[in-house]
């Protein structure tokens, strides 16, 4: 991974990665591609038990992984802080196992780190949001070390851009994507 100088003298990565688990990766995917500072946005399967999993597997629940999007960002443009105020603000982090409709352990609520520094990120922010009660119900989500990851198959990949008209698309993943529009304008990409 590159690195470039920022103005305080330490050297950081030129991107860095953090991988979302909130509900069917189709959402968090359609969200996530219209964030400004995001460079890719990857769906796939993490923290399970099984190596390569098939979609089929997740499904039917005995692989232990979640539904997420594997995102890499640059650092300079959008920081972990913000990425997870979007990411809290477009999935219910109080169901355990479940968003809407969609139910199961692959639909758990998680955010899987691969820099310790954005662990005490999402720790710190889950512990303001517990005391802040904004959600009406105990914070579900898992924080814990990315394991285990899998992409998803290309079928997968870029679903809501591909399938904007498809019954789910048009009626699950559409609002969110347009509650993301409407309480994040400042983060669109142009």
């Amino acid at each position: 991974m590159a690195s470039s100088n920022d103005p305080s003298g330490t050297t950081q990565p030129a991107t860095q990665g953090i991988t979302l688990g909130g509900g069917c990766f189709w959402c968090t995917e359609a969200v996530f591609d219209r964030v400004r500072g995001i460079l890719d946005v990857e769906s796939g399967y993490s923290n399970g038990k099984v190596l390569r999993p098939s979609y089929e597997q997740v499904c039917n629940g005995d692989t232990g992984h979640a539904e997420v999007v594997r995102l890499r960002f640059d650092p300079a443009v959008i920081g972990v802080e913000e990425i997870l105020e979007i990411f809290f603000a477009t999935h219910d982090p109080t169901t355990l196992n479940r968003q809407g409709n969609d139910v199961g352990t692959q639909y758990r609520s998680g955010i899987y780190w691969e820099h310790p520094e954005h662990q005490a990120v999402a720790e710190d922010m889950v512990r303001r949001l517990e005391q802040d009660q904004l959600f009406g119900g105990p914070i579900t989500t898992e924080v814990r070390p990315l394991a285990n990851y899998w992409p998803a198959e290309d079928y997968h990949q870029d679903y809501y851009a591909h399938n904007p008209e498809q019954g789910y698309c048009a009626y699950v993943v559409g609002p969110k994507v347009e509650k993301f529009r409407k309480t994040f304008a400042r983060y669109l990409k142009s």
